[in-house]
């Protein structure tokens, strides 16, 4: 007997109002604007909808060197005063989304600065090369190479790199997975990797990808266009793109999963989830009902946001203390 068809599930009132008032302001599609103007519309809209910038006491520039000599800007946050032993804070590295292709340190500055907060640790945000300019897989090497650099310099950063995490959102949620299956293989030992509804199949053919593909903001025109900027067709089933791919899951960090329920990407975000735990990985999945993509950048306008700042925040005080998280 075949199952019924599913339903999309229900938006929250506030956010059916914010995305009936995106469609009727005319909000033109990603895809319809080429890369300079989508980047240029992603960093002016980002500030309309997040919470104002939480003062956070240490905001410095960084340089990273990536393996070609390219020189990677990145900015570390930290509030020394969350340390109560006057010990060296732990760090996360944070890798922000955009398809690979939209997306910079200024659009996810207040993101980091409530994980800083919230997380009791610094966070380095990492402004990785994006494509089309620099196609896969090289935002995957820019974030391995960074996160290499942050085990190796976090003593002269005044941080705790023996309690190292790493995180990001969307395309940053993928790369976060990526590099969490390489410090594996590579004996980087990491505390946790934080990853808000990340990419992590192949090819959009899940149900939620049919469910939300119209009418929820991130459309599959626009994800088709991001990948297409991003990646050959023969490259899509690495497991470097798709960490659902991988061979083996087993012996990766513990993992804390933030989904939104109304969003093209929740189903392989469960499945990942699904796919640690059987490998015997410590997963903690939240799944934020009524939200769409992207929304933890939206916190002015979605208190769910507020609530997913606090719950990563935890899940990171808890990473750092020894904690890895319920199994299942």
């Amino acid at each position: 007997m075949k199952s019924p068809p599913k339903s999309p599930a229900p938006l929250l009132p506030e956010v059916q109002r914010l995305v009936e008032n995106m469609h009727r302001a005319g909000r033109p599609p990603m895809h319809a604007l080429g890369v300079a103007q989508a980047r240029a519309f992603y960093d002016a809209g980002a500030p309309i909808l997040d919470l104002a910038a939480p003062p956070v006491e240490r905001v410095q520039d960084l340089v990273i060197p990536a393996r070609d000599g390219h020189r990677m800007a990145a900015r570390l946050y930290a509030n020394p005063c969350a340390s109560r032993s006057g010990q060296p804070l732990p760090v996360l590295l944070y890798l922000h989304g955009g398809g690979f292709t939209i997306g910079s340190l200024a659009t996810h500055d207040v993101l980091c600065r409530q994980l800083s907060l919230h997380g009791q640790c610094a966070v380095v945000a990492l402004d990785y090369r994006l494509a089309p300019e620099h196609r896969f897989p090289t935002a995957v090497q820019d974030a391995w190479d960074a996160l290499v650099w942050l085990a190796q310099h976090a003593t002269s950063l005044g941080l705790d790199g023996q309690r190292l995490a790493l995180g990001g959102d969307s395309a940053g949620g993928t790369l976060a997975a990526v590099c969490a299956l390489m410090a594996r293989d590579a004996g980087l030992p990491l505390r946790l990797q934080l990853l808000f509804y990340p990419g992590t199949t192949a090819h959009q053919d899940t149900d939620s990808h049919r469910l939300y593909e119209r009418g929820y903001l991130l459309d599959r025109d626009t994800v088709d266009w991001f990948f297409a900027q991003y990646i050959d067709p023969q490259d899509r089933d690495d497991w470097r793109f798709a960490p659902l791919n991988a061979s083996d899951h087993a012996g990766v960090a513990p993992a804390w999963l933030g989904l939104a329920e109304c969003d093209p990407l929740v189903d392989e975000g469960l499945a990942y989830a699904d796919t640690l735990r059987l490998a015997g990985v410590a997963v903690d999945l939240d799944i934020y009902r009524g939200v769409i993509h992207g929304f933890v950048t939206m916190g002015r306008a979605i208190a769910q946001a507020r609530q997913a700042h606090a719950d990563a925040g935890r899940a990171l005080v808890l990473a750092w203390s020894g904690g890895a998280g319920p199994a299942g």
